[in-house]
């Protein structure tokens, strides 16, 4: 048997349902999802996740790491600020987490796409 500090609750099916829900229709990537992290029934049953920009496929083959890989990504998505924006104001977050995918095929890394995705948390908020 676990100790208890070690146990997890089984998360609430409604509430994963909803965010994971939330994350299709607004076609938005988490690094839960992609790194297949063990927590994340945990953040997604308490309505936290954290946003992965840039796509979902990463340029860099980390071996600590589930996120695929590929050494041409399709470009990033000009419309993927903007709904992490809304996603966020729906599930009414006073603060948001954003990663992304590394994207050595960028030549600024993918810097304007994060400054973007800042604008629109700021705009919304």
């Amino acid at each position: 048997m676990k100790p208890v500090w070690l146990r997890r609750k089984i998360p609430d099916p409604e509430s994963l349902n909803k965010m994971r829900g939330l994350l299709r229709r607004h076609g938005l990537h988490t690094v839960c999802e992609g790194a297949l992290c063990p927590n994340q029934g945990e953040c997604f049953g308490q309505g936290t996740a954290t946003f992965l920009i840039l796509g979902k496929t990463c340029t860099r083959s980390c071996t600590f790491c589930a996120i695929p890989t590929q050494e041409r990504p399709p470009a990033p998505d000009s419309g993927e600020p903007e709904r992490i924006a809304r996603a966020s104001a729906e599930l009414g977050l006073k603060h948001v987490v954003v990663t992304s995918v590394t994207r050595d095929d960028l030549e600024d890394g993918g810097a304007a796409h994060f400054a973007a995705t800042v604008r629109a948390l700021k705009q919304m908020s």
